[in-house]
């Protein structure tokens, strides 16, 4: 899940000082569980934009912005509304604002309303929590599941630093060593030996921007 947050309304409202229609476009997945980009967020959003003098044209919530089937379907409901805007607005994660600006047809400019922070899991209580860097060099088979280039703040693969300090991080001493939570696990699953592995440095080629899959010919 793609973790957000709203930009200040008033840098939202100054980003679009040229323009006075605006077309709005929220994010049925990531965004309206962060409460960032829902029904509720962008009627909020509207509200906030016609207090300032905007015309909002009108406004959708594709349930997966990023992809371009749904993108492109919300569009097409939508397109004597949007060719009423002057820019669009986009309540969703970065990857949604790029979606929109690869299948608009009609030229129209597009700002984000959001700040994308990470990308996390959700626990039972709605709370999110970074877990995994999107590294391309996957190593939670050989630390029993947990990530340490994420959770441990210098990205170590063989073991804690000297900084360790009865089992918590010198960066952020509320926050538990990931080698520490590594060991314990690999313990409790007769593992240990394990450590004794050095591993060598990660590919950084792997990790380098940008990134695709080609899935079609």
């Amino acid at each position: 899940m793609i973790i957000t947050e709203q930009k200040p309304i008033q840098g939202i409202v100054d980003s679009l000082r040229e323009y006075s229609r605006i077309f709005i476009i929220g994010c049925g997945e990531c965004a309206t569980a962060c409460k960032t980009g829902g029904e509720a967020e962008v009627l909020k959003i509207k509200k906030e934009l016609e207090s300032a003098g905007k015309v909002v044209t009108g406004s959708c919530v594709p349930s997966a912005p990023c992809i371009a089937a749904k993108m492109k379907t919300e569009l097409s409901k939508n397109i004597k509304f949007l060719k009423e805007a002057e820019a669009v607005l986009v309540l969703a994660c970065g990857l949604g604002v790029q979606s929109f600006k690869d299948n608009d047809r009609l030229g129209l400019a597009v700002f984000p309303a959001l700040n994308t922070l990470f990308g996390a899991v959700m626990d039972s209580k709605g709370n999110f929590f970074e877990k995994c860097s999107m590294c391309g060099e996957c190593v939670l088979d050989i630390t029993g599941g947990i990530c340490p280039v994420t959770l441990c703040a210098k990205g170590l693969l063989n073991g804690p630093c000297g900084g360790m300090d009865k089992g918590k991080c010198e960066v952020d001493r509320d926050q538990d060593c990931a080698w520490v939570l590594i060991y314990k696990e690999l313990e409790k699953n007769n593992k240990l030996a394990s450590l004794k592995e050095i591993r060598a440095p990660k590919d950084f080629k792997k990790s380098g921007k940008p990134h695709k899959l080609v899935m079609a010919k």
